[in-house]
């Protein structure tokens, strides 16, 4: 009887690997067939730019030299001379069309004054910038390719522009650019595989950037620096997102990668072929997402949804009856599950058209039609917390955690309001209902359950009077603070 178990449990392990053994080949040559379908029409790019700068004056060079002297010989030979700084930048692009158009990042191609195109057969070209849009991180090129001989037909490869609308958090893909192509002098694009880990990413803005990273696919497909603008596919090789960022701390591959969705890019790429600047739709409200306790304190179901926290003054949505405190569910009847969310499909819109939002008020579902207007870069701002500051004043009693104080005139000035309303929070406990909840040192509170607070007064009467779980408005947003 044991041998038979062991002759049996022999078999099973010999199919279990003739099973597995099946397997792997298919995986592996769906990606070899990617490499072969889509890898041709990636390309790798060489940036430069020219930096000019004046020479120092110790560049003359006397060992009697001083600053009068330096002086004297500007005034008489005139200005210094300058010199020329040559900088060098490496990137990928994808050829989306046999008329020689590159779809790439923008911030590969930014401010370059020459730009050289490999391709992967080792054909080079001059490329012309046709245009580019700096909120997308997104920019189209040309070269100018050469007919077959004895026909007019293009001689480039083209890949084929995909759906990003349809991924699967764990769907197979394959990120292809060429990193390190110019520094080995190999013309071959690098070839790297794995998932989709995660969808509709935001990455933070920095002052560094004026793009918008809102709604990407992460992967855990090696991404390095030079892989930006290349395509990331799917195992059919259609292009599905443009590669344009990395999460890492030391500036290599750590797992994380990012792709802009290539129905993003579709949606513009005959804009940017023409060469016009993009525009963006924009209603005018500052908003946040909504969490659990948010939740359950509107009575909501889901936390799928944004809260309104501000109306700009004379905006569509102002125009339009949208307030403080509305809850935005669905835009055209396409629900909204974040801020990320409601600013893509905001930004999407036709400029001049009105769309229809269904919000909730007071409990009660309504909806308001708002005319998209142009976003400009003085309606494109979302309220910030205020920063911390000190204060000599005396420190009123704490209400669940919080030490608030009078705005005067001078704070209000430093801390960038417009005037003196609501109170200024000096300091939160430490493991108090108002840290849980999210309040911080240097929130300015402006209302407590949907009544105004002013001054140091209006609060005092308000937080008497709060009983339950309570609606704190701030110059930051939303938060809800239990007893």
């Amino acid at each position: 009887m044991k041998r038979f178990i062991i002759i049996v449990f022999i078999v099973f392990c010999g199919l279990f690997a003739k099973t597995v053994a099946a397997d792997e080949p298919n995986l592996i040559t769906a990606i070899s067939d990617v490499a072969k379908k889509t890898g041709p029409a990636v390309v790798s790019i060489k940036t430069e730019r020219v930096n000019h700068y004046q020479r120092p004056s110790s560049y003359f060079g006397s060992p009697y030299s001083d600053d009068s002297f330096n002086q004297f010989f500007e005034e008489f030979f005139g200005i210094r001379p300058e010199y020329e700084q040559k900088m060098l930048g490496l990137g990928s692009g994808v050829i989306i069309d046999a008329r020689g158009y590159i779809l790439t990042n923008d911030h590969v191609v930014r401010g370059a004054d020459k730009i050289t195109v490999t391709l992967p057969d080792g054909r080079k070209f001059d490329a012309e910038l046709t245009g580019i849009d700096i909120h997308s991180d997104l920019a189209v090129i040309k070269i100018t390719p050469q007919a077959s001989p004895g026909t007019s037909a293009s001689t480039l490869p083209v890949a084929n522009l995909g759906n990003s609308e349809n991924l699967n958090i764990g769907q197979w893909v394959v990120a292809i650019g060429n990193p390190f192509g110019n520094i080995l002098d190999d013309p071959q694009p690098t070839v790297t595989s794995g998932v989709i880990s995660a969808l509709h990413r935001a990455l933070p803005q920095t002052s560094r950037r004026d793009s918008d990273y809102s709604d990407l696919i992460q992967t855990d497909a090696a991404i390095n620096p030079g892989n930006s603008g290349g395509p990331l596919v799917d195992l059919n090789g259609d292009v599905i997102g443009i590669n344009v960022a990395i999460f890492s701390t030391s500036g290599g591959y750590q797992g994380v990668g990012f792709a802009i969705p290539v129905n993003y890019a579709k949606a513009i790429v005959e804009q940017l072929i023409q060469g016009k600047t993009i525009d963006y739709g924009w209603i005018g409200v500052s908003i946040q997402d909504i969490d659990q306790r948010l939740a359950q304190y509107f009575n909501l179901t889901t936390t799928e949804g944004v809260l309104v926290t501000k109306v700009l003054e004379g905006a569509p949505a102002e125009k339009a009856g949208i307030k403080d405190g509305d809850i935005i569910l669905t835009v055209n009847k396409i629900k909204v599950r974040s801020t990320s969310a409601l600013v893509k499909q905001i930004s999407n819109a036709t400029i001049g058209k009105p769309i229809t939002l269904q919000i909730v008020r007071d409990k009660k579902n309504l909806n308001i039609s708002v005319t998209v207007a142009k976003r400009d870069s003085s309606g494109n701002e979302i309220a910030k917390p205020a920063p911390a500051t000190t204060t000599k004043s005396p420190l009123p009693k704490h209400w669940r955690g919080l030490t608030v104080v009078e705005i005067t005139q001078d704070m209000a000035a430093k801390l960038g309001l417009a005037n003196t309303n609501g109170v200024l929070i000096a300091d939160v406990a430490q493991g108090s209902p108002a840290q849980l909840s999210g309040l911080q040192k240097g929130d300015v509170i402006i209302a407590i359950n949907k009544r105004d607070i002013r001054n140091l007064q209006d609060y005092n009467q308000n937080v008497q009077l709060a009983t339950g779980s309570s609606l704190v408005r701030t110059v930051r947003g939303f938060f809800v603070i239990e007893p």
